[in-house]
């Protein structure tokens, strides 16, 4: 029970004579219980070859019994053994329980995290357990990136279960950008058939002279949109869609180009671009885009419920000014509008997009670029830049999700040595990230209360297939998860010796589930990339 990941707020002694897991084993779910109970069938009862049978409306000896108490926290849980043997799970929630059942499964050991029994059935031995649990933040998310490197549908699906593993409950879907267009839109079916698709690829940093040859793409049918968003749910992870505008819109111009800047440059000679970094190439402020990018988020709306899904993320980050500044069309609509500049003309379409969602119960969050040229006003921030976006918004009022590229990039290198494979940025390694503080220190107490929480953002320039997902998202993963969940010690120091500890047993089950971690001693032959350029960078991070 002290190996834990994340670490849970209260563990009692283990002096109890615990409990057993075995063919005579049920399983009791009340009222509000299904998902977790239909899950731990799955999970477990593959993992252990046994049939965990419902049991009666009282719990009886040998049984796992689900409850909810709404006296709890939402998502909060108290797991423990009881004296005629089994388990009682009871959560504030639907939600509180599944996070429970993650924990039960971590108690069972690494076999618990196999699809098949390694060994003959028989009896799995459920430690004394005592355990008062819940999280620190309500925003505990991981952003993926399949715009720049698609992955398929079955490696999102992979990844929910990896969130769920992790308590992790928000998946920030990265749907669009330069280098691709990865849903289905009925109303214009060419951002698939052309937008999803690039001939080549920048193979390392764009600083490479490397390509691969081969051409790029794919995207997710609306049924495969709803067939994530419904496995998100049964695990209560809630999904943000990313339509990213008005800039990073390549892959839109490349085949609508009615939405660029067509008295600036030719449009039409635009392909989905091959390279990475920022793209001049933006959307026009006129009213065909809106008109257009309105079509896209109706049906964008129907694949994501408000239920599940009720910020709508627009992007806003990184947009050259530079072809509105030569656009007289552009000019023509700051002047129309009585706007300053073209910060302000960005401000004026993502408020358009704001007032658009608010009308239909949804809430817009786009990076802390959303800032500038003012902020809608019910809009919330995704803090990139360092602490200093966030700061802002949260001060003003806003809402805000603390991400900042110098702490929780995963995307960033995890050691200075030369054998990591296409090195990025700032060295963060398994302690820095355990270290990051998701708020600021002197925030008032009012905008503290205005941090949502915190998330992870894996942008895959660098990460062509699932391999090189995992190699730089675990186990920095593991890290993040327990400083979005678990609360601060006294002392304000996490213990990253303790943590390190807790990690032995968590690579166990990190190889149970196939993850492709980067290994304590550094990579294998596999995943290192030698002679493909990365872009490092010397030196400490800035802290804001």
């Amino acid at each position: 029970m002290d190996n834990l990941i994340p670490a849970p707020v209260r563990t009692g002694a283990e002096d109890g004579p615990g409990s057993t897991l075995d063919a005579s084993t049920t399983l009791t779910a009340q009222a509000g219980t299904e998902t977790t109970e239909r899950w731990l069938r799955s999970t477990l009862g593959a993992a252990f070859g046994l049939p965990l049978a419902p049991g009666g409306p009282a719990p009886a000896a040998n049984t796992i019994a689900l409850d909810i108490d709404p006296a709890l926290e939402p998502e909060g849980y108290r797991l423990v053994t009881v004296p005629t043997g089994g388990v009682r799970l009871t959560g504030g929630s639907p939600a509180g329980v599944f996070r429970g059942a993650q924990t039960l499964r971590q108690l069972l050991g690494p076999d618990a995290f196999r699809r098949a029994p390694v060994s003959a059935a028989g009896k799995t031995v459920i430690p004394f357990t005592d355990i008062e649990d819940s999280p620190r933040f309500p925003w505990r998310g991981l952003m993926l990136d399949v715009a720049r490197h698609f992955l398929p549908k079955e490696d999102v699906l992979r990844y929910l279960d990896l969130l769920a593993a992790h308590k992790l409950n928000v998946f920030h879907f990265h749907l669009t950008d330069d280098q691709g267009w990865r849903v289905e839109i009925k109303r214009y079916p060419r951002l698939t058939e052309t937008g999803a698709w690039r001939s080549r690829t920048k193979y390392g940093h764009r600083a490479s002279d490397l390509w691969d040859e081969t051409p790029h793409g794919g995207y997710y049918t609306q049924d495969d949109i709803r067939e994530i968003v419904a496995y998100a749910a049964a695990r209560h992870i809630r999904v943000v869609p990313e339509i990213d505008i008005p800039g990073h819109s390549q892959a839109a111009i490349s085949a609508y180009p009615e939405l660029g800047n067509t008295d600036v440059i030719d449009t039409t000679a635009l392909a989905v671009w091959d390279d990475w970094g920022i793209n001049p190439n933006v959307l026009a402020p006129t009213d065909t885009t809106l008109r257009f990018f309105e079509d896209v988020f109706e049906e964008l709306l129907d694949l994501f419920p408000a239920d599940t899904s009720p910020f709508i993320h627009v992007g806003g980050d990184e947009c050259p000014k530079d072809q509105w500044k030569e656009s007289a069309t552009a000019q023509a609509r700051i002047a129309e509008l009585g706007l300053a500049d073209e910060d302000e003309l960005q401000s004026w379409f993502i408020r358009h997009f704001d007032t658009w969602l608010t009308a239909r119960g949804r809430r817009l969050i786009g990076w802390d670029e959303i800032l500038e040229g003012g902020l809608p006003p019910g809009a919330a921030v995704s803090s990139w830049r360092g602490y200093a976006g966030g700061i802002a918004a949260a001060e003003a009022g806003h809402d805000v999700v603390m991400c900042p590229e110098q702490h929780v990039y995963l995307d960033y290198r995890q050691d200075g040595g030369p054998d990591e494979p296409m090195p990025i940025a700032y060295v963060r390694t398994l302690e820095d990230v355990y270290r990051f503080e998701p708020v600021p220190p002197g925030l008032s107490e009012v905008a503290a209360r205005h941090i949502l929480g915190t998330q992870a953002n894996v942008w895959t320039e660098v990460m062509q297939n699932r391999s090189r997902v995992d190699y730089q998202v675990f186990p920095r993963l593991a890290a993040f998860a327990e400083v979005a969940w678990s609360r601060l010690p006294a002392s304000g120091e996490r213990d990253f010796a303790d943590f390190e500890r807790r990690m032995t047993a968590h690579y166990a089950r990190l190889d149970a589930l196939g993850v492709g971690y980067r290994p304590p001693g550094g990579p294998l032959p596999s995943q290192m990339r030698p002679g493909v350029p990365g872009r490092p960078i010397e030196g400490a991070p800035p802290n804001a």
